[in-house]
């Protein structure tokens, strides 16, 4: 079960930080992603992380703006964006994936959050 949180309204430039609360199971068995939606938009990668945290992987969009982190003691994701722009307005999925060849395909997990909306005004 993943919830995630710290969506909203903000100005172009600013930034947000999302997180994402895992229950149900040991969230450090799960590699754990960003994935977003626009309208009449194809999800999209945003960020992974991997159980232990040592791998992370971002999509080109957000590469350098992005940190994704977890912690998984207390079984949450974060993804702290910053220099925001109109086009990162979408809806953020949280998910996570026990096991898979592309960490980047949205196919390959298994539980998601119902998503959380994050809107950047120009």
């Amino acid at each position: 079960h993943l919830v995630e949180s710290g969506g909203g309204l903000v100005s172009a430039g600013e930034s947000l930080r999302l997180s994402c609360e895992a229950s149900g199971g040991s969230s450090g068995t799960y590699a754990m992603a960003w994935f977003r939606q626009a309208p009449e938009k194809a999800r999209e990668f945003v960020a992974t992380i991997s159980g232990n945290g040592r791998i992370l992987n971002y999509a080109d969009a957000v590469k350098g703006r992005a940190a994704i982190s977890r912690d998984n003691t207390k079984n949450t994701m974060r993804l702290q964006l910053n220099s925001l722009k109109a086009e990162d307005s979408a809806v953020y999925y949280c998910a996570a994936r026990t096991v898979g060849w592309d960490p980047t395909d949205a196919s390959e997990y298994n539980y998601w959050g119902r998503g959380i909306q994050v809107t950047v005004l120009s």
